[in-house]
């Protein structure tokens, strides 16, 4: 019997998973985060550990845990918070859970689009702050979609998912990436790929799909903000350090582009305090994988990772 850490609370299917295999299962039961000297002390001789994206996977956690841990499986697409080389150094083998929470986090970043260019959060809390208000023909005017110009950052799964969905709302679709989409997509989407400045000045709304790196630090700051129109707004739902939150803060405040909506956030679960005051900035807590379906697809996904890395097999989703 292998000793399976689960380092926060997940859905049940996922712990199933784990005990019908024959494990041993020690949950942190919380929705609070674990103090990190509790978590350490919980890691002790786990052969198997199943972490959240609030868990730093470090060479101080895999010490805490010991020389027979085999697995590390991230619940999450991102893994930003696993230092994967040393992981590899040690033989874990790490895990992620991708392509279960594609549609999910699409469905965030369009409703982040159509709240900002609409400005439905502004609406809301006039309405629920009691401010009077009375219909007016310039009263709260957005901005429509219908042949505007989405730029994605990064159009892997949740990036094409993201696109699908404005050419649904009449939007055209432009990308930067690493690397060229398929042809197939492509012609899909009928979407061009462009450099990254191409893609600021044209864009209508950016919507940011990048994975979180030392790369992708800070892609937008103050010059990047000044590089696109005043009229454009900014979506993320990618990880929050992908944008200078102090930059995009003034470029709202300065009015250099007319709106951002955030899903992630640099400082987690902080907000940097300039954005609380900015009226255009449509602000959520880290919402998008936030459905029963998914997140429970992620908790199976993490668990099927770990029980086939126990059993000496080749997990379905292995970090490469």
């Amino acid at each position: 019997m292998s000793r399976v850490v689960v380092t926060g609370r997940i859905p049940k299917p996922g712990l199933d998973i784990l005990r019908r295999a024959g494990h041993e299962v020690d949950v942190w039961d919380s929705e609070d985060q674990q103090p990190r000297e509790q978590l350490l002390e919980q890691v002790r001789g786990a052969d198997a550990l199943l972490t959240l994206l609030t868990e730093q996977v470090d060479a101080e956690l895999l010490d805490a845990a010991g020389d027979q841990l085999q697995v590390v499986a991230n619940v999450a697409v991102g893994y930003n918070n696993v230092d994967v080389e040393v992981c590899r150094e040690r033989g874990v083998v790490a895990t992620n859970t991708p392509g279960v929470l594609t549609e999910a986090t699409a469905d965030i970043a369009m409703g982040l689009i159509l709240m900002a260019t609409r400005r439905l959060g502004e609406g809301e809390r006039i309405i629920r702050s009691g401010t009077p208000w009375q219909w007016g023909m310039f009263y709260l005017l957005g901005s429509g979609l219908q042949r505007k110009t989405l730029g994605v950052v990064g159009l892997g799964g949740i990036g094409a998912a993201t696109a699908r969905r404005a050419r649904a709302f009449g939007m055209n679709v432009i990308y930067s990436s690493r690397s060229q989409a398929p042809r197939e997509l492509e012609l899909e989407l009928g979407a061009h790929r462009v450099d990254l400045d191409t893609l600021l000045a044209e864009s209508d709304v950016l919507s940011l799909h990048c994975p979180y790196s030392p790369a992708t630090h800070h892609l937008l700051g103050p010059e990047q903000f000044a590089a696109m129109k005043p009229t454009a707004y900014v979506v993320n739902t990618a990880r929050g350090p992908v944008i200078d939150e102090a930059a995009l803060a003034k470029a709202l405040q300065e009015r250099q582009i007319a709106g951002a909506g955030l899903d992630v956030f640099e400082d987690e679960p902080q907000v940097h305090p300039d954005l609380l005051e900015c009226e255009n900035a449509v602000l959520v807590p880290h919402l998008g994988s936030a459905t029963i379906e998914t997140r429970t697809a992620m908790a199976t996904l993490a668990a099927d990772n770990a029980v086939a890395v126990l059993a000496g097999e080749e997990p379905p989703t292995p970090i490469r």
